[in-house]
């Protein structure tokens, strides 16, 4: 077997995402037959070396699982968290493998998250590359007018990034009221911030998909494993995604 990065072995063997298996080789707490590795480009064989996280060998995962789990609000998505808050991972009741979550959600937001040992598969979900739609229920305090409806569609400022042009309906008219909100980027706190930008604060915010994948009737801590078809699914839009566009045919001079 051809020696790997560390990071991706770490995220194909479901101990972390990439992004967090960087910053555990920078923490110290990736070895190598016995030595402590913290430059980001190191290489390794899996099968051949001795690769140990915080002192536990690490291995391939036996068995693949992928989890949509309806992560409640006040919930944090890590493994652990040194404020002593639940996270995602004490809601995995009867769950042996050793998963992770896919991307995050903010504390005090709610809904969909998948979570899974398949480094792959989740790295292709969270890369900019693929930009799978992410749909989320949103309250606001006030409404949009018409104008500023449009201006989110287009994208706003932000750190002095527009961000991407983006889905918005209007799902319930109220004095506070709801909006179905599509993204295909995922920034920190970006639904809260869009609003804020128009002088609007967030109440309640749930997301409910993720490309193909939907939430469903899953309630606030429950989990399912995802069924073959939901896998290929998924698979399946990121393919299309990561696919050149096809270009139509020269026409010929006349």
């Amino acid at each position: 077997m051809p020696e790997e990065r560390l990071q991706k072995i770490l995220s194909q063997a479901g101990v972390a995402s990439r992004r967090h298996a960087e910053d555990m080789i920078r923490e110290g707490r990736v070895a190598v037959n016995g030595a402590v590795v913290t430059e980001l480009g190191s290489k390794a064989d899996l099968e051949r070396d001795h690769i140990r996280v915080d002192g536990k060998l690490i291995r391939p995962p036996k068995r693949l699982v992928y989890l949509a789990l309806h992560k409640p609000n006040n919930t944090v998505t890590t493994a652990s968290d040194p404020q002593g808050r639940v996270t995602v991972m004490d809601l995995l009741h009867g769950v042996k493998e050793r998963v992770y979550p896919v991307g995050r959600l903010d504390y005090h937001s709610e809904g969909l998250l998948l979570l899974t040992n398949d480094g792959e598969l989740a790295n292709g979900i969270m890369s900019a590359v693929s930009h799978l739609p992410k749909t989320y229920l949103v309250k606001i305090k006030g409404t949009l007018t018409s104008d500023e409806e449009e201006r989110f569609r287009r994208g706003v400022p932000l750190s002095g990034q527009r961000t991407q042009p983006a889905g918005l309906k209007l799902l319930r008219a109220a004095e506070n009221p709801w909006y179905e909100v599509r993204l295909y980027e995922g920034r920190n706190h970006q639904i809260r911030l869009m609003f804020k930008h128009f002088g609007h604060l967030v109440e309640k915010l749930k997301r409910v998909r993720i490309g193909p994948i939907e939430l469903g009737a899953l309630k606030p801590g429950e989990f399912r494993h995802l069924d073959a078809e939901e896998v290929q699914k998924l698979e399946r839009a990121l393919a299309a995604k990561k696919a050149p566009a096809k270009q139509a045919p020269a026409k010929e001079a006349k």
